[in-house]
């Protein structure tokens, strides 16, 4: 893997992340390297392991092996009280937004509040109230989730959640099923309240052109490792084999039809 470009002031740390389902091997010791306040894209062809490997980032699945360490402290079996403060100061974005069909607006981003703090039912309304006015919802507090367009859904869950004032949010596939110009709608949603609020953001997604412009580093993931870690311009640049093909396929899809085009035979990945 290229070396990363980080800051020394690394908020989450995986060194050498494993993970296998029976005999299929989805992780076979993924680095990655997230400086505090940073957004970092991990990309990667569909299958690879990314979603595998935010949820491995989240506690949601448990590695094989590796280690996770999140402002210092390894957040291992062994150590309750570093996973039981990650938990706290960290957010996830699920692919499918994961909001409560039967709740309105204003109780799904209030459910979080409800279900991991103490505190008072009037500071937890006007918290939510407040997330909801951030993210230009608050008028629709009474709607329920089926009444509200998917951008409007895709704000909904990134209200939720930022209502706990997380330091660490997770985004998985935050662009999955939508169109370009939706694409980049939530891709300048994402970076404006990174920027506003001040979290560090771990994206995963295929969405090559959007990651290169909204992140600070992105990396790649393929053949069960991070095969390269840097910033948008350093992947540009990059002359690695894995990163070009995928950096580089839309150029290689115009050749490949180019030559169909004009009668010539062409293998195709698939084929081999």
């Amino acid at each position: 893997m290229s070396a990363p470009d980080t800051a020394t002031d690394l908020f989450l740390d995986v060194r050498s992340v494993h993970k296998r389902f029976g005999e299929n091997i989805v992780l076979a010791g993924v680095d990655l390297a997230v400086p505090r306040g940073s957004v970092v894209t991990v990309l990667g062809k569909s299958g690879t392991g990314k979603s595998v490997f935010l949820k491995c980032l989240a506690g949601i699945v448990r590695p094989d092996a590796g280690e996770i360490c999140f402002d210092g402290n390894a957040l291992n079996a062994a150590n309750a009280v570093a996973r039981a403060e990650f938990r706290r100061r960290c957010s996830y974005l699920f692919q499918s937004n994961a909001l409560l069909d039967s709740l309105t607006a204003l109780e799904n981003v209030a459910l979080p509040l409800e279900q991991t703090t103490q505190i008072p039912n009037r500071e937890i309304r006007e918290r939510s109230l407040e997330a909801l006015h951030q993210l230009d919802l608050e008028k629709h507090r009474d709607r329920y989730p089926s009444q509200l367009s998917g951008g409007m859904q895709k704000r909904l869950a990134l209200a939720r959640a930022i209502v706990t004032r997380p330091e660490l949010v997770l985004f998985d596939e935050p662009t999955a099923g939508l169109d370009p110009l939706r694409r980049n709608h939530v891709f300048e949603m994402i970076v404006k309240y990174q920027r506003q609020f001040g979290f560090t953001a771990v994206l995963v997604t295929h969405d090559l052109p959007e990651a290169l412009v909204a992140s600070d580093q992105v990396a790649l993931l393929d053949g069960g490792r991070m095969q390269f870690q840097g910033t948008p311009e350093a992947f540009n640049r990059s002359e690695n084999p894995m990163v070009r093909a995928f950096r580089d396929s839309p150029v290689s899809l115009r050749d490949t039809v180019a030559a169909l085009r004009r009668g010539e035979t062409v293998t195709s990945e698939e084929d081999l």
